[in-house]
C-alpha cells in the first residue's frame, strides 16, 4: 500500500480520459489463437503466489482457449507500476483497486469496466461489502478481502515482559511501551519510509476524536476544520515523543524482507505492529517454513481515545478488489467472477491470504487471529476507509506526506490539517 508522489486528481483524470481510447492491448490474440488475459496482484510470496497459479490454471483448463499471464508484484511495486499504467492508458486486463476516490477517478477516465451487470450473481453473494466499489449505483470492482487495522503482536514478547492483558486505553498503552523497553525489548516497528503505515496512526486517532458525522461529512464536504483532527494529530505527537519505535523506523520498509516492518515482527526483533488484515500472509511469506509467528500471533483493537468523540468500537480499515480494464476481453470478467467463487475464497481463507467476503468462505479460515477479525469487522458499528483512499490522491497524498513529516519532528498536527486542508480547497 505505498503512497507515492500524486498528480492533483483533476490534472490526473483529465490526463487519463485522454489516453483512455488507447486502451489495453494485453487482451489481444496470442500467436497460439489464444485470448491472452494479464493479471496483476501482490501475493509475491508463498503460500498466495503458487495458490494463485492454481487458479489460473484451473480456470485456463476450464477455458482452453485462455491464457492467463500473471505478473506477481511486492505490494509497494505493483501500486507505481499501477499508477504509470493508469496515467499511459495501457492498464493489465485485471487487477487490485482499493475503492473510494482512486477508483471514482478512473471510473470517470472510462478505464475501468462497469461490472453491474455481467457480475451480478457475484454482486448480489457478497452483499454490502461491494458499497465501497460502487459509484453512481453502478459496481467497478467485486471485493475479495475487506478487513481492519489493529495491533498485531508476539505473545511471547509480551509475556516476557510481564504483560498480561492487552490495553484497551492509551494510558494502558503507555504502560505496555514502558514495560516492553524495561524488559530491552523494541515496543513497535512501523514502516514509516512507506508513509502509509505512519498514516495510519493519524487515522486511527482521528477515528477515535471525532464523530462518525464529522468523518463522513468530510469525505464529501473535504472540510478538515473540526477540531478533532488537530487533537488527532495532539495524539500522534505525544505518542511519537514516547519513542516506541524501533530503530530507524523513518527508513524502515512496510513488507519487504527481514529488516521489514513486518520482517521486524515476525523475526522477533520487535514486540508489536499496527498493521492490516494481511499481516499473516506477509509474515508467512517472509519466513523459510511459511508459518510466520504461527501461535504465538496475537491481535488487538487500537485502544479508545479518552474523551474521544468517536465510537471506541469502530475500525480503521478496507479492502482490495479486483476490477476489469475498460478494453479487457469478455473472458477477463470470467476470471474476476471466477476469483470471488467459493472454491477460490475458500482456499484464499484457508491460506490466511486476508479476510473472505464470500460468506461461504467464512468458516474457512485458519488462522485465530484472523477469525477474530471478522467478528471485529462484522460487529464493529463502523469501518472507516483509509483516509488517502477515500478523499482520493491528491488530498490523501498531501495528508500522508505531513504525517511523515510529524514522524520525523519537522511538522505540527495544525500543519497536518493545513496541508490537508490546501489539497482538498485545490479540488473544489
Amino acid at each position: 500500500m505505498k503512497r507515492t508522489a500524486f498528480i492533483p486528481t483533476l490534472v490526473l483524470a483529465t490526463a487519463l480520459a485522454a489516453l483512455a481510447a488507447c486502451g489495453s492491448d494485453d487482451g489481444d490474440d496470442s500467436a497460439d489463437g489464444k485470448t491472452v488475459i494479464t493479471w496483476w496482484h501482490n501475493s509475491n510470496n508463498d503460500p498466495g503466489k503458487s495458490y494463485y497459479e492454481q487458479v489460473a490454471k484451473a480456470f485456463e483448463s476450464d477455458h482452453p482457449g485462455v491464457d492467463i499471464k500473471i505478473e506477481a508484484m511486492q505490494h509497494e511495486d505493483m501500486l507505481t507500476k499501477l499508477d504509470a499504467a493508469f496515467q499511459s492508458g495501457d492498464t493489465p486486463d485485471v487487477y487490485m483497486e482499493r475503492g473510494g476516490g482512486e477508483l471514482a477517478d478512473h471510473v470517470e477516465a472510462g478505464l475501468t469496466k462497469d461490472l453491474s451487470e455481467s457480475s451480478a450473481d457475484v454482486i448480489s453473494e457478497l452483499g454490502g461489502s461491494v458499497a465501497g466499489w460502487q459509484t453512481d449505483g453502478k459496481t467497478y470492482a467485486l471485493p475479495f478481502s475487506v478487513g481492519v487495522v489493529g495491533f498485531w503482536y508476539n505473545k511471547d514478547l509480551l509475556a516476557q515482559a510481564g504483560v498480561t492483558a492487552m490495553p484497551t486505553t492509551w494510558d494502558e498503552m503507555d504502560q505496555v511501551v514502558g514495560q516492553l523497553k524495561a524488559a530491552g525489548i523494541e515496543p513497535i516497528s512501523v514502516g514509516a519510509g512507506d508513509k502509509w503505515p505512519a498514516a495510519h496512526y493519524w487515522y486511527y486517532f482521528a477515528v477515535r476524536e471525532c464523530s462518525h458525522d464529522v468523518l463522513t461529512d468530510a469525505v464529501t464536504s473535504l472540510d478538515f476544520t473540526d477540531e478533532c483532527f488537530v487533537r488527532a494529530g495532539e495524539d500522534l505527537e505525544d505518542f511519537v515523543g514516547q519513542d516506541p519505535f524501533n530503530k530507524g523506523f523513518l527508513s524502515t520498509e512496510a513488507q519487504t524482507g527481514p529488516t521489514s516492518a513486518s520482517g521486524l515482527l515476525v523475526t522477533g526483533k520487535v514486540a508489536m505492529e499496527l498493521q492490516g488484515h494481511w499481516e499473516p500472509g506477509v509474515m508467512q511469506g517472509l519466513t523459510e517454513d511459511k508459518v510466520g509467528l504461527g501461535d504465538k500471533l496475537g491481535w488487538f483493537p487500537f485502544p479508545a481515545v479518552d474523551g474521544g468523540e468517536g465510537d471506541p468500537a469502530a475500525a480503521l480499515g478496507g479492502g482490495d478488489a479486483w476490477a476489469v480494464s475498460e478494453g479487457a476481453p469478455d473472458e477477463a470478467v470470467d476470471f474476476v467472477n471466477y476469483l470471488l467463487s467459493d472454491e477460490v475464497q475458500q482456499g484464499f481463507a484457508e491460506k490466511d491470504m486476508g479476510l473472505p467476503t464470500n460468506p461461504a468462505a467464512i468458516g474457512s479460515v485458519s488462522d485465530p487471529a484472523l477469525a477474530a477479525l471478522l467478528e471485529v469487522r462484522d460487529s464493529a458499528p463502523y469501518v472507516q476507509l483509509y483516509f488517502d483512499t477515500a478523499f482520493g490522491q491528491s488530498v490523501g497524498g498531501a495528508m500522508n506526506d505531513e504525517i511523515a513529516l510529524l514522524f520525523a519532528g519537522e511538522a505540527s498536527p495544525q500543519d497536518i490539517v493545513d496541508a490537508t486542508q490546501e489539497a482538498a480547497d485545490a479540488e473544489k
